[in-house]
């Protein structure tokens, strides 16, 4: 079997540029290597996801309970990887991806108490893991990057146009409950955590970078 390395965070943690540079670096080491992404919004797998992010569920991320919205993104995976990635990663070749069943666990969850989220994550990992048959991650890293600094990097993103942000970007009291989820999975699951800003401010790019690899190496 392969390795599947997993990096994850909130939106606006630098995700997208976090697996750009860490692609450049397996790159320049000639490493065999699949880049994978979720959701996946260019095939069709990911229809029931852009219709609950565009808000055609309801305008809250409430409006759709954890346990169906998790359908929709498990499907969408799964598609994926029967279609794009399992001969590859059964052929023992990385796999590195841009959100993977974690996401679940930090989106989520966030929608239940406290008291039902360990339910919540034994029912995640027999779902997706054991009943669907998607793999296992070798590593996870969340990237913890702070609501606070998060929500100004997500303001220049869409150089201001709040309306361009989708149902989870736009519910601020969501994204403080999902750091909180996802700092729990992190420590339930084993996840590495990756402190993302310093003081209020981003930290240097190369320096999240550095820290990812030194994880990707001793896996």
């Amino acid at each position: 079997m392969g390795r599947l390395i997993v990096i994850d965070g909130l939106d606006g943690s630098g995700k997208t540029t976090q697996f750009g540079l860490l692609s450049e670096y397996l790159d320049n080491r000639g490493t065999s290597y699949k880049r994978i992404c979720f959701p996946d919004y260019a095939e069709p797998s990911s229809a029931l996801v852009k219709m609950y992010l565009a808000g055609e569920f309801g305008g809250s991320p409430d409006a759709v309970n954890a346990y169906a919205a998790s359908s929709f993104y498990a499907v969408d995976r799964y598609a994926s990887y029967k279609r794009f990635w399992e001969k590859d990663y059964q052929s023992g070749r990385l796999i590195l991806a841009a959100r993977y069943t974690t996401s679940n666990a930090i989106h989520q969850m966030a929608k239940l108490p406290h008291g039902e989220w360990d339910r919540y994550l034994a029912w995640l990992e027999e779902y997706e893991y054991a009943l669907l048959g998607l793999p296992r991650p070798s590593a996870v890293v969340f990237l913890d990057m702070p609501p606070e600094v998060s929500q100004r990097l997500l303001s220049r993103r869409y150089a201001g146009d709040e309306s361009r942000r989708d149902i989870h970007e736009r519910d601020r009291g969501y994204l403080l409950r999902c750091r909180e989820t996802a700092l729990y999975a992190a420590q339930r699951c084993g996840w590495a955590v990756v402190p993302c800003a310093r003081d209020g401010e981003p930290l240097p790019e190369r320096e999240i970078t550095d820290r990812l690899i030194t994880i990707l190496e001793k896996d």
